[in-house]
C-alpha cells in the first residue's frame, strides 16, 4: 500500500470537513483515476432527493474502487461537484460516514450537470 503523508500546514487555514490540504504518496505502486460518478443504479434509475443521490453516487465510487480491488482508505483525492450550494452540509456528512477517519485532498464545486436530474457528481484519485 502506498504511504500516505498528510500536510496541513498552520500557516494555511485549518481543514474543515474531513479533509487535508496536502497529501503526499511514497512508495505507491498503481494509481486508479475513477471518472465522475453519477447517482444513476445499475437500472439507469436515479434515486429521489439529494441525500439518497449522494449515498448512490458513493455506492458507485466504492464500486469502481472494489473492482480494482481497492478501499475508501486508497483514496488520495476526491473532487465532488454539487448543483446547489444548500448541498454542502449533507455532503459533508455522508462523506465523513463514508470515509470514516481517512483525510484524502479535497475539493467541493457548484456546478451544472449534464443531465438535471443528477444533483452531483463525485471523482477521485486512489493509489496503493
Amino acid at each position: 500500500m502506498a504511504h500516505i503523508v498528510n500536510h496541513n500546514p498552520a500557516t494555511v487555514h485549518p481543514p474543515a470537513g474531513g479533509y487535508s490540504m496536502g497529501l503526499e504518496l511514497t512508495q505507491h505502486r498503481r494509481l486508479l483515476f475513477v471518472s465522475g460518478q453519477v447517482p444513476e443504479k445499475t437500472d439507469g434509475t436515479v434515486p429521489e432527493g439529494f441525500e439518497a443521490q449522494c449515498e448512490q453516487a458513493w455506492r458507485n465510487v466504492i464500486e469502481v474502487l472494489a473492482a480494482a480491488g481497492l478501499g475508501v482508505e486508497h483514496l488520495v483525492k476526491v473532487t465532488t461537484f454539487l448543483t446547489d450550494r444548500t448541498q454542502v452540509v449533507t455532503n459533508r456528512t455522508i462523506r465523513s460516514k463514508v470515509l470514516g477517519e481517512h483525510r484524502p485532498a479535497l475539493t467541493v464545486v457548484v456546478v451544472e450537470t449534464v443531465d438535471s436530474k443528477w444533483l452531483l457528481e463525485i471523482e477521485a484519485i486512489a493509489a496503493e
